[in-house]
């Protein structure tokens, strides 16, 4: 297949076909990166109001943008309707304060195609022909409560009677540097509509900010010719279809207009949107020639019909661009397709290949080139003045972080910067199409520039120390397993050492920092889940002491397992990771002791009256007391669950041993998990789990429970119960409740912007899944439980693990009736021919009625689905 070698030339470094991707930001307004006040107030530094006007410093964004590795050179298209008082070039989304439910991009895209190495690429951006509704947004979501839905740009009415244009952008690689781009703008509405299209071509300010002052060129060589010059890259050429009239300025901010610094004489960067919209003849340079570019078409389309924009992106110098333009697209499509027809083999039914190949899509077009070098952030460059109050602010203890690459994002828009549990997640369904891409994301956040000295992940960019659940390993070990069936049995080792190693100094961290008894019962704080829980535990409680958490501790328990599988795997060729498998084998020995018989009485995170895990309060007086909410909290110590093949076992003598001895030894420790002496029923392999067999049936019969957990579209975190029976402390000067909310949260505790109180996540849900299914590798059809609770119906849990993936991957599926209840109740998105058959990914879904919610591009971990689509059709 074409695609699968220009996958192989691009890992043998023979063809550099991933040079050019989707690596251009949604939003760089508004970030960290950019942020350069005094107060630390990003979402206010610089808005979107201003973002026309202002040229960045670590990054550019667009809409449909491209741009190479390094983000020197950057394309994305610019569209205006005659209606709107300024082009739109970029997306529009409420700020964190905004939002009566926190940042919130207010646009309608999709993403519809990608190959791995980004040969063909497809998007769809709906373009209203009136004038887009800034302002009605801002006012409505500002008057709406945190009790309240949020207000969407479909309940603006700006799409009724189809007056809008669906703009389709594609790319096509005639190669590496050979880039083909059509634009296609179909009017749906019933009138005539005028439309103007400005493909952009700029070069990433590199030269304002005394560093280096070399400054690329754009100048226009022939009709309809933008020439692009730079001391790195060389030359290219954007050949423009029909000869447009071409118009240039200065990728420079706008120092008039906004007051950072005198003005001076220049072409700013807002000069196209100033000549078009506001007729400023002077705001565009005569002489053409500038760092920034636009092709300018001004089409009048009839109902129904569509416009096509052809251009071509290139390094080698073509007389005639456009002569094989179309037969090079279709052949770019048609490789698309053989491609994913090998991917989706057996995913027969039309639906759900359409799922799985725009949640794909969403993933490749997520990539980012990232660049935060937190030093000169903080110091502040040569050319503008000192920011001196961040010295010892936000990430000031992170100067060795320095970033520029490619990454993944959860969300281009509302999460426009890595997170280190996100990306773990991302990197299972990427592996399926592009392993050496995962393998090159899991290495990242373990190489210098990334991990901590001290052995930390870096958490994102708002709060780099901040600490997310410590899955890496487990995604890690994942990736190579899948990598090794794709390569016939051969695994990475190099990789899985280079990571295992980095991982070893994070679990380290955690055991240093995150146990403040030495106990093996952890703090993690945050760890990822916002307001689970009924206070903020990154932050001080109002109570004093500390909480010792059941999910943080069962992560280091998973963390523990984790390392050791990997170390066994590592130990088929170097016996000397035996020692290092006993040591995470004895460690999580010792997690589980402390978790269930640690102390005794209130200590233990086990409560034996309720069969439940809870995580404890812990206050300074060394009283302890149990926080009782039946949430996620408790279910995650499912995940720390391992099989080992006995056959594996035999091959480790020195592991074996070490094991045999603390079962002679220790009995304490290894009787409260699973029974690791004996072999499953049939089966030659060994369990190791938190959960004895009576303590599993117990939490799984909770968590089967449809008046608790269980809901129609997968696993809620927290339990429905909570909804007649919220759970309340009494401090000694406040009362602090928590309620199951099905939707989005009612609390601020995180700025609204997540809620597990309630909803279906799918990462969380994925993993009991998974490690269902591992307990049944185990346990096979000696152990079943009711499913759902209270139906008398006994299943095993392979079953059950199938039954719940068939309901996480029903809210994206038609219904018998065609509708998604992911849509909800919007009879466009349902219905409309034009809409509803294009997805969209959100954060998290509603635990009832399973409308998605949250950020509604969050193809990262989300696009889990994927996985689940494949193996719902290899049963």
């Amino acid at each position: 297949m074409e695609e699968q070698r220009r996958l192989a030339e691009a890992n043998n470094h023979t063809a550099s076909w991933r040079k050019f991707g989707p690596y251009l930001t949604e939003r760089q307004w508004g970030t960290v990166r950019e942020d350069y006040s005094a107060d630390g107030n990003a979402w206010d530094f610089i808005t979107h109001e201003m973002a026309r006007s202002y040229a960045y410093r670590w990054g550019e964004e667009g809409i449909a943008g491209l741009s190479d590795d390094k983000q020197r050179l950057c394309f994305a298209i610019g569209l205006w309707n005659g209606a709107d008082e300024q082009l739109k070039e970029r997306l529009f989304g409420l700020t964190n304060g905004q939002g009566n439910h926190g940042e919130d991009v207010k646009e309608q895209y999709y993403y519809l195609d990608s190959t791995p190495t980004h040969s063909y690429m497809k998007m769809l951006y709906k373009y209203p022909q009136q004038a887009f509704p800034y302002e009605k947004l801002i006012a409505e979501n500002g008057r709406r409560t945190r009790l309240e839905p949020e207000y969407e740009l479909l309940d603006t009415g700006i799409f009724d009677e189809s007056r809008y244009f669906d703009v389709f952008i594609e790319y096509a690689k005639a190669g590496p540097d050979d880039i083909l781009v059509r634009i296609t703008a179909h009017n749906r509405g019933p009138e005539a509509a005028i439309l103007h299209v400005l493909p952009q071509l700029w070069f990433r300010n590199t030269w304002a900010w005394g560093n280096d002052d070399r400054r690329p060129e754009l100048r226009q060589v022939a009709a309809g010719v933008v020439q692009a010059t730079h001391w790195e890259l060389g030359q290219y050429q954007l050949y423009n279809d029909q000869e447009p009239e071409l118009l240039f300025c200065e990728n420079e901010t706008n120092t008039s207009l906004l007051g950072r610094q005198p003005a001076g004489e220049s072409y700013f960067k807002d000069g196209i949107n100033d000549f078009l919209v506001g007729g400023r003849q002077k705001a565009v340079n005569p002489a053409r020639m500038g760092t920034k570019a636009a092709a300018h078409y001004v089409f009048t389309t009839a109902p129904g019909e569509a416009q096509v924009v052809r251009l071509r992106l290139s390094q080698p110098v073509h007389d005639t661009p456009f002569a094989n333009f179309d037969e090079l697209f279709a052949a770019r499509q048609h490789e698309a397709e053989v491609f994913y027809d090998c991917v989706q083999e057996g995913v027969a039914d039309p639906d759900a290949r359409n799922v799985q190949r725009q949640a794909f899509a969403g993933m490749l077009w997520s990539k980012q080139f990232y660049y935060y070098d937190v030093s000169q952030w903080l110091d502040g460059d040569p050319a503008w003045p000192a920011p001196k109050e961040r010295q010892k602010g936000r990430n000031s203890s992170w100067r060795h972080l320095h970033n520029a690459d490619i990454i993944s994002m959860p969300d281009k828009w509302e999460y426009p910067w890595y997170a280190a549990w996100d990306l773990a997640f991302h990197c299972l369904p990427l592996a399926m199409v592009d392993a050496s891409f995962a393998k090159q994301q899991l290495r990242l956040l373990t190489q210098d520039g990334y991990l901590h000295p001290n052995g930390q992940m870096p958490a994102y960019e708002w709060k780099f120390e901040d600490v997310n659940a410590p899955v890496h390993a487990w995604a890690t070990w994942r990736v190579y397993q899948m990598d090794r069936k794709l390569n016939g049995g051969n695994g990475d080792t190099p990789f899985l050492e280079a990571v295992f190693q980095k991982l070893v100094m994070t679990f380290t961290w955690w055991v240093n920092r995150k146990d403040h008894d030495e106990r093996n019962i952890f703090e993690g704080g945050f760890l990822g889940m916002d307001n689970i829980g009924v206070f903020d535990r990154s932050a001080p409680l109002p109570t004093g002491g500390k909480i010792e958490q059941s999910d943080g501790t069962s992560w280091m328990a998973m963390f523990a397992l984790n390392l050791m599988r990997m170390a066994l795997e590592l130990a088929k060729t170097n016996p000397v990771y035996q020692e290092m498998a006993s040591k995470f084998f004895e460690h999580f020995l010792h997690i589980a002791y402390a978790m269930t018989r640690g102390g005794g009485g209130d200590f233990n995170l086990w409560d034996e009256e309720d069969q439940f895990y809870y995580d404890v309060l812990h206050t300074p007086d060394d009283s302890r007391s149990r926080l009782r909410i039946r949430s996620m909290v408790g279910l995650i110590p499912l995940f720390a669950v391992e099989v080992i093949e006995d056959e594996l076992l035999n091959a480790m003598p020195q592991f074996t041993a070490r094991a045999q001895w603390l079962i002679e030894n220790r009995p304490h420790l290894v009787g409260q998990v699973s029974r690791w002496q004996e072999l499953g029923t049939g089966t030659h392999r060994h369990l190791l789990s938190l959960m004895r067999r009576s303590r599993l049936k117990s939490v799984l019969a909770r968590m089967l429970d449809e008046t608790e957990f269980l809901s129609d579209h997968g696993i809620r975190s927290l339990s429905r119960y909570h909804l007649e029976h919220p759970y309340e402390y009494q401090a000694e000067e406040a009362s602090f409740k928590v309620t199951y909310v099905p939707g989005e949260a009612e609390s601020d505790m995180f700025g609204g912007n997540s809620n597990w109180r309630g909803p279906v996540w799918f990462p969380v849900n994925y993993l009991i899944i998974e490690s269902l299914q591992r307990f049944y590798a185990y346990y096979g059809d000696t152990f079943t439980v009711e499913y759902p609770t209270g139906s008398g119906q006994q299943h095993n849990l392979k079953e059950i693990a199938d039954a719940l993936a068939e309901r996480l991957a029903r809210l994206l599926l038609k219904d018998a009736t065609g509708k998604r209840p992911a849509f909800g109740n919007s009879a466009l998105l349902q219905h409309d021919p034009h809409f509803k058959n294009y997805l969209l990914f959100h954060e998290f879904f509603h635990g009832d009625d399973g409308r998605g919610l949250g950020a509604s591009h969050q193809t990262g971990w989300t696009g889990l689905v994927v996985r689940l689509l494949q193996q719902r059709t290899q049963e």
